[in-house]
């Protein structure tokens, strides 16, 4: 190799070492907190997520795990240095300070993704079941805000009558059908597609103000379910900040439909910038036929 060669390779070297920490401070700064999950493939669950997050290129990801028994008084996840929050969590109540440090993180411009179980959490955090407009068991009844579904006829209903909140029958695969294309998280994806199977929530509760739902799944009698079109994909504005919400996602099969992964990808981008610079992978789910990635 020539001295020229030579000294043009070691300034390539150098300008990749310079340019390398640059990049990295561009990419979205994500935490995932866990701990404690009434799913107790929980620990696998924030594994995948985290790896489906990295795979796109436009995530760093950290993980804060609290104590999974009694109390842990020391759990202050430092919100603050991240773009987007994601719930892997639903157990013991976050110490009262961290509470409120999320509640002005959200206040102020934060981003938060809810992942199945998690709207489960915190069923009396009056802040929470606000950021995260809807939820379910924790405690939830009609004091906790109307049961929210879509009719027959595509209208939304927000029914007060008294009751529990949160239900689902047997795993089963099930369709979701988009009911805003227009939206960064949806735009571009297949007005139907089959999810792999999963537990179908129904009769969330909450305060549901500021919601928008991009998309549902009909939550079949047959299958333990309303007979109703429940919400599946949805968004919150809280404050500044922006949450994305999906009920879908109880275990390792769920979390492999390729249908899941795009939009928690996608979710996470949009809360974090309110933008979505992913393009819908190749491989996303038809309007019958389920797609699994490897493990």
């Amino acid at each position: 190799m020539t001295g020229h060669r030579i000294q043009a390779l070691l300034a390539m070297i150098a300008l990749t070492i310079v340019v390398s920490p640059a990049l990295a401070e561009k990419k979205i700064k994500a935490l995932i907190v866990d701990g404690a999950n009434n799913h107790g493939v929980w620990p696998q669950t924030t594994k995948m997520m985290k790896r489906y997050l990295e795979e796109t290129k436009l995530f760093t990801v950290d993980v804060a795990t609290r104590k999974q028994r009694g109390r842990d008084p020391e759990y202050k996840p430092a919100f603050d240095k991240y773009k987007v929050v994601i719930s892997n969590y639903n157990g013991p109540a976050w110490p009262a300070a961290t509470k409120k440090a999320f509640v002005s993180y959200m206040k102020n411009g934060g981003g938060f993704v809810v992942v199945h179980a998690a709207n489960n959490a915190f069923g009396r955090w009056k802040e929470y079941n606000e950021i995260i407009g809807l939820g379910g068991w924790g405690g939830r009844n009609e004091k906790s805000g109307p049961y929210v579904y879509i009719n027959a006829k595509g209208e939304l209903k927000r029914d007060e009558s008294k009751g529990r909140g949160g239900n689902h029958g047997p795993q089963h695969p099930f369709q979701i059908i988009v009911r805003n294309s227009d939206h960064p998280v949806t735009k571009g994806m297949p007005t139907s597609w089959m999810h792999s199977r999963d537990e179908l929530y129904d009769l969330l509760r909450g305060p549901a103000e500021n919601m928008t739902i991009l998309a549902t799944a009909f939550a079949a009698k047959s299958k333990g379910g309303r007979g109703r079109h429940e919400p599946m994909i949805f968004t919150v504005t809280y404050g500044k900040g922006r949450v994305f919400h999906t009920p879908m996602g109880h275990g390792i099969v769920s979390q492999r439909c390729a249908g899941f992964i795009a939009t928690l990808q996608r979710g996470a981008e949009w809360a974090a910038t309110n933008k979505v610079t992913q393009k819908i992978p190749k491989d996303f789910p038809s309007s019958d036929k389920v797609t699994l990635r490897k493990k």
